[in-house]
């Protein structure tokens, strides 16, 4: 990895460096060697860089390097061999760069750093942990299946809310499109009617004629209100407080705090079954969780360095369930740490699909009642002054 450094030298002043280093720590250390006094340390990005409207394809790179490790191929050659049948021109630079890295001498996980974007720390951590013990292939594997349940819960979480989500946007453009296009239009037939009507249906009328007056300024309002609101939800400081506020319902936020643990142990034990230390492996996971899991995480590390076990530790900072802690302590005795917290994982994301599962059945009826209702009503109330009319003359 390249960081820009900029320090003091005896002799020739302020400088900035260019060094290798495989941390921020050890580049400070370089030039604390050479006498130097540190002044700031920044990461150099190289040409390795992704289009802002392309995704590296991390899992099909992985699914083809590893079989064509498999076959029999060395790493090199493989490398050589996505670069040939690669099409798309930023991932081709990707590849290309990284087989140059490859023909310095480098390791793969250390041209892997040099490429943030496209290699995530969990990858770079599994491939070293692999370059100590010769079977990449199996490292590879570890991470396809990892990532590959990762994708599949997450996929199960955004198909249960399309249809509910689908639903609440019709009803809300029906309502709109009733609201502003046929209430305006019945409310200048009944202009002329008696105020001997429900007091709703008067109300839909005074509506009516509101939106046939101010309709640009109607129009004005609502394109700043969604202005503002599409700004804020692209803001992070929004979401996260949307976060906050769920987190603080107790049923959404406990099945939250669930699915967090879920990617945790998931995560810890793809890197405990590769031979990352636990310590080591606790600090590259609470990257991924929420921040306000962050200080446990740090919290259950110091734990487990002072000397309690991993099931007291992850006990005493809330990182863990009932069934949870009881699988660790079972791990502790059989030595099977990372296998078993890998069953951790899958255990909650069952426990996830089958509320995820529930909550949607139950929410798609209430929605659809919901909003049959309030088109209902509307409609209702446009035709009560017919009826009212109709029952005058008769």
């Amino acid at each position: 990895m390249r960081y820009e450094v900029k320090a003091v030298l005896s002799g020739q002043g302020t400088v900035k460096l260019k060094l290798e280093a495989n941390s921020e720590e050890e580049a400070r250390l370089q030039v604390t060697e050479q006498g130097g006094m540190v002044l700031s340390v920044r990461r150099s990005v190289t040409g390795w860089s992704l289009k802002s409207n392309t995704r590296f394809p991390l899992v099909h790179f992985s699914q083809e390097l590893l079989s064509l490790l498999t076959a029999g191929l060395s790493l090199v050659e493989s490398i050589e061999t996505l670069v040939d049948k690669e099409q798309d021109v930023s991932i081709r630079k990707i590849i290309q760069d990284l087989l140059a890295r490859l023909y310095e001498g480098v390791t793969f996980s250390r041209a892997l750093q040099d490429c943030p974007r496209a290699f995530p720390a969990l990858y770079i951590a599994t491939v070293r942990a692999s370059e100590r013990t010769g079977d990449l292939a199996e490292a590879l594997t570890r991470f396809i299946t990892y990532q590959t349940q990762m994708d599949l819960v997450r996929k199960k979480l955004v198909g249960a809310s399309i249809y509910p989500v689908l639903l609440l946007v019709i009803g809300l453009l029906v309502s709109v499109f009733l609201l502003v296009f046929v209430v305006p239009k019945f409310s200048a037939i009944y202009e002329d009617i008696g105020t001997d009507l429900p007091w709703l249906s008067v109300l839909l009328i005074k509506w009516g004629h509101f939106v046939h007056e101010r309709g640009w300024e109607l129009t004005a309002i609502v394109i700043i209100v969604f202005s503002a609101l599409t700004y804020s939800v692209t803001r992070p400081a929004f979401r996260a407080y949307i976060l906050q506020q769920l987190w603080r319902i107790p049923a959404v936020g406990e099945h939250m705090r669930v699915y967090q643990l879920a990617r945790f142990y998931k995560t810890l034990g793809m890197l405990l079954r590769g031979g990352i230390p636990i310590t080591q492996a606790l600090d590259m996971v609470s990257g991924l969780l929420q921040p306000h899991f962050r200080p446990r995480v740090e919290a259950a590390a110091r734990h487990i360095r002072e000397g309690r076990t991993i099931s007291s530790a992850m006990e005493m900072e809330g990182l863990t369930t009932a069934v949870g802690n009881r699988m660790l302590r079972v791990g502790e005795r059989t030595g099977l740490m990372g296998d078993m917290m890998e069953r951790i994982g899958n255990f909650h994301d069952e426990e996830i699909a089958r509320w995820v599962e529930w909550t949607t059945k139950l929410i798609e009826p209430i929605l659809m009642a919901v909003i049959g209702t309030v088109i209902g009503g509307i409609i209702i109330l446009m035709y009560m002054p017919i009826f009212d009319l109709a029952g005058s003359i008769n």
